[in-house]
C-alpha cells in the first residue's frame, strides 16, 4: 500500500492555520520518482491571496549553497579545474592566511575557515570587488578547523571562485540543462512573479520582496551569489535530490559516485561539527527530526526552506515555505520541521 502521509499533512495544515507560514509545498520521493507532493495555505496572509499550488516558486535562500554552489564546485573538482585542498589564496588573491594555518577550499565548504557567520556588507558595498576585499579583511573568529561556524561569508568567496570562470547564473543554467531540470534558477523572470510566494517587507529596500532575493547581501551582488539567490519549486528541488540518490546508488547521473560521497560525508577532523562539504549531516537535534539514518544529509534556508536526503532509506524530503512573510521574526518553523520529518518517516518502510 502506498503511503498517504496523513500525519505529515496534518502537521503542515496545522502550521499554516497557526500562522507559522502563509504558503508551503512538500514533496517526498525516492531515487526514481516523487511519492507525494502537496501545497498548503495561500501565497500571503491576505485572505484573497491565491492558493498555493504545486508549482509555486519560493526563494530558496541557503539551499543555494547545496543546490547551486556545491554542485558547481563538484563539477569543477571532477574536471580538475579546482582541487579541494587548493589554498583559498590560490583563487582569491586578497586572502591572507594567519600563521601556518592555511585555509583550503574544503574548509570554506565545511564552514571551518575561521570566518564569522555574517556581516551586513550590503550597507557599504555593491560589487564583487568590494565584497571580496571586505571579507578578506574581516577578523577571523577562531583558528581554522578548530570548530565549525556556519558562514555566509565563506560561501560568498566560493561563489567568487566559481565566477573566475563564468557568471554563476550561466554556469548553473548549463548544469540544470545537463540534469534535465527546470523551474530552478537565479534572477527569476517576471513571468514567474504571479506564482511566487512573497518574502518579507524589507525596510532597506522599502518594498515587499516578490521574486527578488530576500538576502540583502545577495541582492547587492545582483541577486546571484554563492550563499543565496536561487528560486525554485518543490518539484525542481526534488529533482536535484533524485540525481544525488541515483549517483550514490551507482546509477549514473550528473556526478561520479565518489565525488558525491566525498561531499556528503561528515568531516571527522573538525571538533563538534556535523558539517560535510556544503551539506549538513543528520543529528537527532536537527531540522530533520529523529528518524532519518546517520547517512542522511541536508540543509535549510532562512526563508523557511529545507531539503533532507537519506541514501540508506532511499528517500528525500523537501519542504518549501515563506515563513519570513510578512516579517522574519516568526521562527515557529523550528518546531514544525522535525515534527514534519518524523511524521513522514513514520509512514515509510
Amino acid at each position: 500500500m502506498s503511503p498517504t502521509f496523513t500525519a505529515a499533512r496534518r502537521v503542515l495544515e496545522r502550521a499554516a492555520g497557526d500562522g507559522v507560514f502563509p504558503a508551503a509545498v512538500a514533496e517526498v520521493g525516492t531515487p526514481l520518482h516523487s511519492l507525494w507532493r502537496q501545497p498548503f495555505g495561500r501565497l500571503s496572509l491576505d485572505p484573497s491571496a491565491p492558493s498555493t499550488q504545486e508549482d509555486t516558486v519560493f526563494d530558496l535562500a541557503s539551499l543555494t549553497k547545496v543546490l547551486a554552489t556545491t554542485p558547481l564546485l563538484m563539477q569543477m573538482v571532477e574536471r580538475g579545474f579546482i582541487h579541494l585542498d587548493d589554498p583559498v589564496s590560490a583563487h582569491i588573491p586578497g586572502w591572507r592566511d594567519h600563521a601556518d594555518a592555511v585555509v583550503a577550499i574544503r574548509d570554506l565548504l565545511a564552514h571551518c575557515s575561521g570566518l564569522p557567520a555574517y556581516a551586513p556588507l550590503y550597507r557599504d558595498h555593491s560589487s564583487r570587488a568590494g565584497f571580496e576585499e571586505a571579507i578578506c579583511a574581516v577578523r577571523r573568529e577562531y583558528p581554522p578547523r578548530s570548530t565549525s561556524v556556519y558562514s555566509d561569508l565563506g560561501f560568498m568567496l566560493l561563489g567568487f571562485i566559481l565566477e573566475n570562470t563564468a557568471p554563476l547564473p550561466v554556469q548553473f543554467e548549463s548544469l540544470m540543462k545537463r540534469e534535465g531540470l527546470g523551474d530552478l534558477q537565479f534572477q527569476p523572470p517576471a513571468s514567474w512573479r504571479s506564482r511566487t510566494a512573497p518574502a518579507r517587507h524589507d525596510e532597506w529596500r522599502g518594498r515587499l520582496l516578490v521574486g527578488e532575493v530576500d538576502d540583502n547581501n545577495a541582492w547587492a551582488l545582483g541577486g546571484a551569489a554563492g550563499h543565496a539567490g536561487l528560486f525554485g519549486t518543490a518539484a525542481s528541488v526534488g529533482g536535484c535530490a533524485r540525481h544525488l540518490l541515483q549517483a550514490l546508488a551507482g546509477h549514473g547521473g550528473a556526478f561520479q559516485r565518489e565525488t558525491v560521497l566525498t561531499f556528503v560525508t561528515r568531516r571527522s577532523d573538525v571538533p563538534d561539527s556535523s558539517r560535510a562539504l556544503g551539506w549538513d549531516t543528520m543529528l537527532p537535534t536537527s531540522s530533520c527530526g529523529t528518524a532519518l539514518s546517520r547517512r542522511a544529509f541536508g540543509h535549510t534556508g532562512y526563508t523557511g526552506t529545507s531539503l533532507w536526503v537519506d541514501p540508506e532509506r532511499e528517500v528525500y524530503v523537501v519542504l518549501l515555505t515563506n515563513r519570513v512573510h510578512p516579517a522574519a521574526t516568526n521562527d515557529a518553523i523550528k518546531a514544525v520541521r522535525p515534527a514534519f520529518h518524523d511524521a513522514v518517516m513514520a509512514e515509510l518502510p
